[in-house]
């Protein structure tokens, strides 16, 4: 039924508290200097009738957690500087890299948010776990920066196969994709040989001859 409709994101970890809240819920004309005339609708007021994704919800401050409590429960936001409430009709989708659980444990995550956005739980497990979708994304990534550089594309020998396979990649998918990127820009030729790969990488999967095979 949202589909057709707004998807606002949001990173809460990219401002600090002050920023953010305002972010979120919008201001007023006057709530604080550099306020503009008018004020401003803030991401959930952007959203309403759709779909608000808050990326990094694990680094939220707990004051301003209580705030989106209130969202959840009651549905209506208040503008900073505002006096009176707005009904918003909003599905939050939230991500965090962190295990909200021991967050909640520890005292940093409120146990009542948490079980609140809790209702369809996805975990996406870390590229060392993903089999064969390290070389599936490492193909899609180097030919994209190889297209992205007007430069032929660049195979993979098996060795160098054997070895991204191996890596345990603690970057996730962000590594993998930076990593094919400075191969499109430092390979001089038409393939990805083991002495391209950084020290880092060949030192953790140690011996290449004892890796085992992997599919073209």
């Amino acid at each position: 039924k949202r589909s057709h409709a707004p998807f606002i994101k949001l990173n809460c970890a990219s401002l600090p508290e002050s920023l953010l809240e305002s972010e979120i819920f919008g201001y007023e004309a006057g709530a604080f200097t550099g306020a503009k005339k008018g004020g401003h609708a803030g991401r959930f007021e952007q959203a309403h009738g759709g779909t608000i994704f808050l990326d990094e919800i694990g680094e939220m401050e707990l004051s301003l957690q209580v705030k989106i409590l209130r969202v959840l429960q009651e549905k209506e936001i208040e503008r900073v500087g505002g006096s009176g409430c707005k009904k918003v009709d909003v599905r939050i989708v939230a991500a965090t890299n962190r295990d909200l659980e021991a967050e909640v444990e520890a005292g940093h995550f409120r146990e009542d948010l948490y079980y609140r956005l809790n209702v369809i739980p996805l975990h996406l497990p870390p590229l060392r776990e993903r089999g064969d979708d390290v070389l599936l994304l490492a193909r899609h990534f180097l030919d994209h920066f190889c297209r992205k550089k007007a430069r032929p594309p660049l195979g993979l020998t098996p060795d160098a196969r054997r070895v991204l396979a191996a890596y345990t990649w603690p970057g996730n998918v962000r590594e993998l994709e930076n990593f094919m990127e400075r191969l499109s820009i430092l390979v001089d030729g038409a393939v990805v040989q083991p002495s391209d790969l950084p020290r880092k990488i060949l030192d953790q999967v140690g011996d290449i001859s004892a890796l085992p095979e992997v599919e073209e």
